[in-house]
């Protein structure tokens, strides 16, 4: 095989090639055709590889349509989460029995600190969505993260700002939340007031 033909272009749906870098030039290729070479884990869109826009003139699309998190994958990467601090809260309160005998109090010793998951949640997503992975483990999993409206890592401040906006998604029995069904970008209405997005890196 010719070490120079190495892009495999999807072309009516179907994978072809493989193809030189010159090849391409010649082909009818957009900004969103999808293509892969010796070392992607996926097809990126042509835009999202450098050597292609430079040479076909193409502009980085950070926030392209198609990858916009939806609902469901944002859904699930809560529930992680949330899953995640409710084991480490299920161990600290088991081993507080140990200095509690009663079973009326124990009970009690775990319903009513329960709230303190959710607390636990909020102030963990600030510090996760504005680090340099910009997502939490539920996230991560999912390959989603949030960003600005170009694309681009959040500050603390947006972050918080975030967060702490989302009471208003819930309030109104969660209609901000599912609003993002009804968003061209998926935005939930905490994601509108701090101008953020959450995105994936590539289609799932």
């Amino acid at each position: 095989m010719n070490p120079d033909k190495e892009y495999t272009v999807v072309i009516n749906g179907k994978p072809q090639g493989p193809y030189s870098l010159a090849d391409l030039k010649d082909l009818s290729i957009s900004a969103n055709t999808f293509i892969r070479k010796p070392g992607m884990d996926d097809y990126k869109e042509a835009h999202a590889i450098p050597e292609l826009r430079e040479l076909l003139g193409f502009k980085y699309q950070k926030t392209a349509p198609q990858y916009f998190a939806a609902f469901d994958q944002r859904l699930l990467a809560s529930v992680i989460d949330h899953f995640i601090i409710f084991g480490f809260y299920t161990i600290i309160i088991l081993t507080s029995y140990i200095f509690i005998p009663g079973k009326d109090e124990r009970i009690k010793a775990f319903l009513v600190p329960f709230p303190v998951i959710f607390i636990v949640k909020l102030v963990y997503g600030i510090f996760a969505e504005s680090s340099a992975s910009q997502a939490t483990i539920g996230k991560r999993m999912l390959n989603i993260k949030v960003t600005d409206l170009e694309g681009s890592r959040i500050s603390f401040g947006r972050s918080l700002g975030r967060n702490l906006s989302k009471i208003m998604s819930v309030i109104p029995v969660f209609f901000g939340y599912l609003y993002s069904f009804l968003n061209k970008k998926n935005q939930c209405w905490h994601d509108i007031t701090a101008d953020t997005l959450v995105v994936k890196d590539r289609l799932i």
